[in-house]
């Protein structure tokens, strides 16, 4: 009986030993698409009578807060593509200038394209140096969908992401 468990054990459990890790460029590519998904799915879900609505005075509103997640995506473009760029206010895009849900959604889809279709093309030797800034900017990002969720649950609504899958 120990023998046949042996056996087995020496016959399966390599099976299960083979690494099943991702490479470093597809999580960091694969994450970085997802969060912006998660982004502009809520961009596109959240009612435009509710795009100026803040959870406090002094936050910024969903509107805000979705062009000021894609400030990173522009920042994370212009770095990863190689420009010696500061990730401040000069690089955030205005939100006065996005007064509807239409213009911020438009915005943040371009957003995202730029910065995806450059991280896209990085060759993966180039993720042995540094994962900067596509980490950063996914924490970034990651940070504030956790607020969004919170403006979502504030207004009564079940964010995309929670609902049931059909």
């Amino acid at each position: 009986m120990f023998r046949s468990a042996l056996s087995l054990a020496i016959v399966v459990l390599p099976v299960f030993a083979q690494n099943t890790l991702h490479s470093t460029p597809d999580v960091v590519r694969g994450r970085f698409v997802s969060i912006n998904q998660k982004v502009l799915d809520m961009a596109r879900d959240f009612p435009e009578d509710k795009y100026d609505f803040r959870l406090t005075p002094e936050t910024r509103s969903f509107r805000e807060l979705i062009v000021h997640i894609a400030g990173g995506n522009i920042y994370a473009a212009k770095a990863g593509g190689g420009e010696n760029v500061a990730w401040d206010e000069k690089v955030e895009p205005d939100p006065k200038e996005y007064k509807t849900k239409a213009a911020v959604v438009a915005m943040f889809e371009k957003t995202a394209s730029d910065a995806n279709s450059v991280l896209k093309n990085l060759p993966d030797s180039s993720f042995t140096k540094t994962v900067d800034p596509w980490v950063d900017v996914m924490e970034h990002s990651a940070e504030h969908y956790g607020l969004l969720v919170a403006y979502y649950r504030a207004n009564g609504i079940v964010p995309p992401a929670s609902r049931p899958k059909k």
